[in-house]
């Protein structure tokens, strides 16, 4: 084998470097288009999920109904005869006092309801004539993981189950939990004054 002069040497040098840059020419070039490809990869999986979330809210099915709302005034005490235009109520004149949120077992006044819905909050009321302990205790537990909720018998109405807020109502016999907890968090918190 003949021993390389310097000159060689060095020309074989620089062909050593020059093809290490070429290697990591190729590399980083690589590795930019892997770096695109995981960005583009998430942008559209953002897309897609939030067109997909989007599109779940808008055809979400909407089982309230918007009742017009009434004038809303506070009612003298012990005054109690106004016509609501739906039962129960959603809105109009109302008493001065809030009932406490929460589980109640007697049926709360009308005038006074209005004024909690008024407050955003929102009623889950039930009617059972002969007692349903297993469907109170499916709303009650409902119930108590919001905090502008009450929950409270309602014997006039026709349906076993009505939902309230203000403007809303809902009303069903069968229990279903996912409308009952769609109803309170599109309704509750909405403050109407």
């Amino acid at each position: 084998m003949k021993k390389m002069n310097r000159k060689e040497a060095r020309k074989l040098k620089r062909q050593e470097i020059k093809e290490l840059e070429a290697r990591d020419r190729k590399r980083r070039k690589r590795l930019n288009y892997l770096k695109k490809a995981i960005f583009y990869g998430v942008a559209v999986c953002v897309i897609g999920l939030s067109a997909n979330w989007i599109y779940g809210k808008l055809t979400e099915p909407q089982t309230w109904t918007s009742i017009p709302i009434l004038p809303k005034y506070h009612l003298a005490p012990g005054q109690s005869s106004f016509f609501y235009n739906s039962d129960p109520p959603t809105s109009g004149p109302h008493t001065a006092d809030l009932a406490w949120w929460g589980v109640h077992k007697e049926p709360i006044r009308k005038e006074r309801q209005v004024h909690n819905l008024e407050d955003g909050g929102v009623f889950v009321q039930y009617k059972c004539p002969k007692g349903c302990p297993e469907l109170v205790a499916k709303l009650r537990s409902i119930v108590k993981r919001f905090d502008r909720a009450i929950l409270a018998p309602y014997p006039a109405m026709e349906k076993r189950i009505a939902l309230t807020a203000w403007g809303k109502l809902d009303t069903f016999d069968e229990f279903d939990e996912d409308r009952v907890v769609r109803f309170i968090k599109a309704h509750m918190g909405v403050d109407h004054h």
